[in-house]
């Protein structure tokens, strides 16, 4: 059974690149733009189209480990939802941390008197295939990146519907020599299958990492769904204008806060995409506001142009082409599934900092939000060194090897050698500050010339400083060794490891539990960045 051995959890801060927006909202400061009620457990009312929602759900989780979730959501209980983007191999370890969390605040509602089921969305509609197409996994000392190139290369359509040819079978025997045997190495292996589309190996591979916590998945591509959830976009176009206008001025509120905005709005941009009927191309749709000759405005789409009518006529029959943008995303998504809760990752809360609008005059209500399980994960043998080395995971964010074995070849360094370094430093830095505001009490332009010189003595005691390093280095050639180690395992390429290394590894290598552990892990309710020993 696997077990954490530890968990650690810093402030969220401590993680590189997070936006003042999102840490603010995860200390709860961010309450005037995204909805933060922590108390409210009562799902929003169940919609009429609940019992073929429901339907539709046990179609596309027919495994038995869904069969309570499913039960329960026939009975009335809420969802929790998060989704993310169908990546190669069930991509980055961030996947699994948002369904964790997911799990982990159903459970939560559950126990608090309001049964409700956890939801995996597949953000299959987008179009952005060199986002999904390769996936990074540990192998030794490197890591190796797989990357599929299919026979017929895709054009700008939603990646979910592109379907696996013989040319996967080559990259699932090299990710099975990476993952080595195991469960999870062999349902990647039966996931990833040509003949299915991307969509469905990816929730195959999850339905059965996370059967033991009950997950659904779904897929709301298919005619059915967007049938269903056709009152939102249809809002997207009769509304139109209406809604480009809230969304600048959110926009401008954040701005004014000191906040950004995580998607531009331009002055032409919509809502919406269009599948073209006969390339399946998605194609953003651009909006000409109303006035002149066509009194509800035009849309463009490529070269072709149509009227709101023709968009609603499109809607109507074929309501799987017109697919919602990002910020629309969560909202006809919250529609459809009457969702109590919504889980993201730092870019997606900024996106519902700005949706909040479009939740408001389209749904009269704004779905609360919650931050997924932030994680770094230690395995064992990087334990190991961060022990050797007494370093913390958070002191590998924002270091490369080359600044990392500097900073170990310092540790290393004799106690004598460090002393005579530091002292001269100190002295040098007294003296030369003393001389060099002396010269300038004598003249101005004295004290600039001698401000220049003293910079020249301090590098050159930077760069004995550095020669005395290097020879550490080169007497201690581990010390490389190490630092590029512990870079690739902590802060790979100068990224966050749950954004870097593909999630299948970790079960491979840890076993499917870790699902279990990680939920458990997400329902501690500090907001922070967690260090897991394995």
């Amino acid at each position: 059974m696997n077990q954490l051995l530890n968990a650690v959890t810093y402030p969220i801060s401590v993680a590189p690149g997070a936006s003042r927006l999102f840490t603010d909202f995860c200390a709860g400061a961010a309450g005037a733009f995204i909805a933060l009620d922590e108390n409210r457990r009562e799902r929003p009312p169940l919609p009429p189209h609940w019992p073929e929602l429901v339907r539709v759900l046990a179609e596309q989780n027919p495994s038995p480990a869904a069969a309570h979730a499913l039960e329960a959501l026939r009975r009335g209980a809420g969802m929790v939802a998060t989704g993310q983007q169908v990546g190669l191999f069930g991509g980055q370890v961030l996947t699994p941390l948002k369904a964790a969390t997911a799990v982990a605040r159903a459970r939560k509602a559950t126990a608090a008197g309001q049964p409700h089921a956890a939801l995996f969305w597949l953000a299959s509609e987008d179009h952005d295939f060199a986002e999904i197409n390769s996936v990074a996994f540990p192998a030794g000392k490197e890591l190796r990146t797989l990357a599929w190139s299919p026979a017929e290369q895709p054009a700008a359509r939603p990646v979910g519907r592109i379907v696996l040819d013989d040319s996967i079978l080559p990259l699932v025997e090299q990710a099975a020599e990476i993952l080595g045997p195991s469960a999870a190495a062999e349902a990647l292996a039966e996931a990833y299958q040509p003949g299915r589309t991307l969509a469905q190996a990816f929730a195959r591979f999850y339905s059965a990492i996370f059967a033991a916590q009950g997950l659904l998945i779904v897929d709301a591509a298919e005619r059915t769904l967007h049938r269903m959830g056709a009152p939102v976009l249809r809002a997207a176009l009769e509304r139109a204008d209406e809604l480009h206008a809230a969304l600048l001025e959110r926009n401008r509120a954040l701005e004014a806060a000191g906040y950004h905005a995580q998607v531009a709005v331009a002055e032409q941009s919509s809502l919406l995409f269009l599948i073209d009927e006969h390339t399946a191309a998605r194609v953003a749709l651009k909006r000409t506001p109303a006035g002149g000759p066509e009194p509800d405005g035009l849309w463009q789409a490529g070269p072709r142009s149509y009227s709101t009518a023709d968009l609603i006529g499109i809607l109507e029959t074929e309501p799987e082409r017109i697919s919602p943008s990002a910020l629309l995303r969560p909202v006809f998504q919250d529609f459809l599934l009457s969702t109590s809760a919504i889980i993201g990752g730092p870019a997606e809360i900024a996106y519902f900092a700005q949706s909040a609008v479009l939740y408001e005059r389209i749904l009269g209500r704004k779905t609360p939000a919650f931050p997924r399980l932030s994680a770094t994960l230690i395995e064992p043998a990087v334990a190991e060194l961060l022990r050797r080395h007494d370093l913390t995971p958070e002191q590998i964010f924002g270091e490369d090897p080359t600044s990392l074995a500097q900073r170990l070849a310092e540790r290393t360094m004799p106690a004598e050698g460090r002393r005579r370094l530091a002292a001269t430093a100190q002295a040098l830095d007294a003296e030369v500050d003393a001389l060099v505001g002396w010269m300038r009490s004598l003249d101005q332009g004295l004290g600039q010339s001698a401000e220049t010189a003293a910079g020249k003595m301090r590098y050159q005691m930077d760069r004995l400083h550095r020669l005395a390093e290097n020879f550490q280095l080169q007497r201690e050639a581990s010390l490389g060794r190490h630092a590029q180690a512990l870079c690739q395992a902590i802060f790979p390429g100068g990224a966050m490891q749950e954004r870097v290394h593909g999630a299948a590894y970790y079960f491979a290598r840890h076993g499917m539990e870790l699902a279990e552990a990680l939920a458990a892990q997400a329902a501690d309710s500090c907001v922070g960045h967690v260090a897991l020993w394995l």
